[in-house]
C-alpha cells in the first residue's frame, strides 16, 4: 500500500517524565490506524507532536515521503494533518457555518463576508454527509453528541491528508457513533487516512484495518485487527495478563434493603420503582434521553421530582437535597466528573475529605489536619491514585486516576448505597479493572451499587440485574442468566416491554 505518513524515532520529554520514547510507525493512504494504550501511555503527546502543537525533541515526520517540520499547528492543517480533540474548541454563540468555515468564509470585494453563499456551501457540505443541520443554528444549542459531529466535520472541510480522532464517540450516542463510522468509511474509499485514539477496544475491530499499542511512551507493536483478540491488546497494553477483567459475581445477596418507590417527574421519568439487595450491583441502561441520570440525580435530591418515596432498611427516609443523602449513607458519583463531581483546582488531599469533612472537624469547627493526612494517605493506596504527592491538584491527574479519586472521596461517608453513573467513562482498560475490582470489593462487604453505564459488556460483566429505561420508564428487567444484548437493546428501544416486572421478577 502506498505510504502516506511516517514517523522514525519520534521522542519527546517533559520535566520529570519522558512522554514519547524513540516512536517509529507508519501510517498508509487509506488506512485507519487505531492508537489504543492506558492513560500515560504517551497516545496524546504522539498526536500532539504529528499536529503541530508540540516540536518533537527528536526525530523525524515524512508526509508522503518527504521531511516536514511543524512550527504550529498551522503548519500541520496546510501540510495536510488535521486533529479533533476530546474537548471540543466550537464557538458556542456563533452559527453552524461559522464554526465550519472559522477564517475561511467567502468574502466579497472589500473583504465582507458573503453570508448566502456561506450558508449555500454549508448546506451543501453537510448534506454529503446527510447531516440534518441548519447552518444559521448557533452550535450552543445543538446536543453534545451534534457538537461533536460538527466538530470532526470542521476538521473535514479542509480535506486533510490525515486526521487524528481522539476518543470520538465519548459523547454519541449509538447511532450518532454508527452514523461517524459511516462516514470515516466514506472518506477512508476516497484516500483519506485516520489515526483513531480510543479507550474502547470494541471499537478498534468495528472501524480499525491496523492496531497500534503504545506503554510507558514506548511503541510496543502493531498489528493487524484481524489477527488480535482484545485480551491480545489488552495485555500488550497494561503489560500483564488481566485474567478476568471485570472479577467473579458473588453468588448470593442479601435481603432487599433498600426500595424507590413511584418516582415521577413529568418529561424525565415516570412511575419508576425498584429494589436494591444488600451486595447487589444493579444495572441501569437506556439510550440517551431515557432518564436513568435524572432518576439517580432525583433520588439523591439533585433533580426534582414530582412524587416518589425512599425507603432503606424498611423505613422511609426523606432527602431534600444531597446532605441528607450523604447522612442516610447514599453516595451519587456523577458522570462528569470534571464539571461536577471533582473540585478541580484543590488538591487531591482536599477532594478525598470533601464529602465527610464533619468526621474530621473538632469543636469549634477546627480541622484535625493530622486525621485528614491519615485518611487521605490511606485512600490514596487503597484505591492506587498514583501521584508523587497527595498535594498535586486533581486536575494533574490522568482521567482513570481521577475516577479513582472520585470513588475514595465518597468511600469516606461509608456509603450503604452507592449510585454511580458511568463508571469507566474515558478510563483506559488497567484503570477499570482496578476499578471493577473495588466495585467488586464493596458489593462482598454487603453494600448494593446501582450502576447506570451506557457500555452493554460492562453492564453484563458486571451486575446481577439489569434494568432498561426508555422514554422515562422502566420496559425490562433482566436476571443474570437472561442477559442478551439483544434484548436489552430491544426494551431500550422502546419495542418490547414487560407487562408487569414486580410480577416477573418478585
Amino acid at each position: 500500500m502506498e505510504e502516506v505518513l511516517r514517523a522514525e524515532h519520534l521522542s519527546k520529554q517533559f520535566p520529570g517524565v519522558l512522554a514519547v520514547d524513540d516512536v517509529s510507525f507508519t501510517l498508509n493512504k487509506g488506512e485507519i490506524l487505531a492508537l489504543v494504550g492506558e492513560n500515560g501511555a504517551g497516545k496524546s503527546t504522539l498526536s500532539l507532536i504529528l499536529s503541530g502543537i508540540h516540536k518533537p525533541d527528536s526525530g523525524t515526520i515524512y508526509l508522503e515521503g518527504k521531511p516536514v517540520s511543524f512550527n504550529a499547528p498551522v503548519d500541520a492543517i496546510r501540510a495536510g494533518i488535521a486533529i479533533v480533540f476530546q474537548e471540543l474548541s466550537l464557538v458556542g454563540s456563533l452559527s453552524v457555518a461559522e464554526n465550519i468555515f472559522a477564517n475561511r468564509q467567502p468574502v466579497g470585494a472589500v473583504g465582507t463576508i458573503r453570508w448566502d453563499e456561506l450558508y449555500r456551501q454549508t448546506q451543501e457540505f453537510l448534506s454529503r454527509f446527510n447531516l440534518h443541520l441548519n447552518p444559521r443554528q448557533l452550535v450552543k444549542h445543538l446536543s453534545m453528541g451534534q457538537q461533536q459531529i460538527l466538530e470532526i466535520l470542521k476538521a473535514i472541510s479542509i480535506n486533510p491528508k490525515v486526521l487524528i480522532l481522539d476518543e470520538p464517540t465519548s459523547s454519541l450516542t449509538e447511532s450518532e457513533a454508527g452514523y461517524l463510522f459511516e462516514n470515516i468509511r466514506k472518506l477512508q474509499k476516497q484516500g483519506m487516512s485516520f489515526i483513531y485514539i480510543t479507550h474502547k477496544l470494541s471499537e478498534v475491530f468495528q472501524i480499525a484495518d491496523r492496531v497500534m499499542v503504545m506503554r510507558d511512551g514506548k511503541h510496543v507493536g502493531t498489528r493487524a485487527v484481524s489477527e488480535v483478540t482484545e485480551n491480545d491488546l489488552i495485555s500488550m497494553m497494561v503489560g500483564r495478563q488481566i485474567t478476568s477483567l471485570y472479577g467473579d459475581a458473588k453468588k448470593n445477596q442479601g435481603d432487599e434493603y433498600f426500595r424507590v418507590q413511584d418516582f415521577t417527574q413529568p418529561g424525565a421519568f415516570e412511575n419508576i420503582s425498584f429494589g436494591l439487595k444488600r451486595g447487589e450491583i444493579l444495572g441501569f441502561f437506556g439510550l440517551i434521553g431515557a432518564g436513568r441520570s435524572e432518576l439517580a440525580r432525583a433520588i439523591v435530591g439533585l433533580y426534582p421530582k414530582q412524587s416518589g418515596r425512599v425507603f432503606l432498611e424498611g423505613r422511609e427516609i426523606f432527602i431534600r437535597n444531597p446532605r441528607d443523602a450523604i447522612q442516610h449513607g447514599i453516595a451519587y458519583l456523577t458522570e462528569d466528573r470534571k464539571g461536577d463531581g471533582l473540585f478541580l483546582n484543590m488538591t487531591i488531599r482536599e477532594n478525598l475529605v470533601a464529602p465527610s469533612l464533619p468526621v474530621f472537624t473538632r469543636a469549634r469547627g477546627l480541622l484535625d489536619f493530622r486525621s485528614i493526612e491519615a485518611f487521605a494517605q490511606k485512600a490514596a493506596r487503597d484505591y492506587d491514585i498514583v501521584t508523587p504527592s497527595l498535594a498535586k491538584k486533581v486536575s494533574n491527574l490522568s482521567g482513570g486516576n481521577q475516577q479513582k479519586c472520585l470513588i475514595a472521596m465518597w468511600m469516606g461517608i461509608n456509603p450503604r448505597v452507592i449510585l454511580f453513573d458511568e463508571p469507566t467513562r474515558g478510563v483506559d482498560v488497567g484503570a477499570r479493572a482496578e476499578i471493577y475490582h473495588k466495585l467488586r470489593e464493596l458489593s462482598q462487604s454487603g453494600v448494593g451499587i446501582v450502576m447506570i453505564s451506557s457500555d452493554l459488556p460492562e453492564l453484563i460483566g458486571m451486575c446481577d440485574r439489569i434494568l432498561v429505561m426508555h422514554q422515562g420508564r422502566i420496559t425490562g428487567e433482566l436476571s443474570r442468566e437472561e442477559f442478551s444484548e439483544e434484548w436489552i437493546m430491544t426494551y431500550a428501544a422502546g419495542l418490547q416491554t414487560q407487562v408487569s416486572l414486580e410480577v416477573n421478577h418478585g
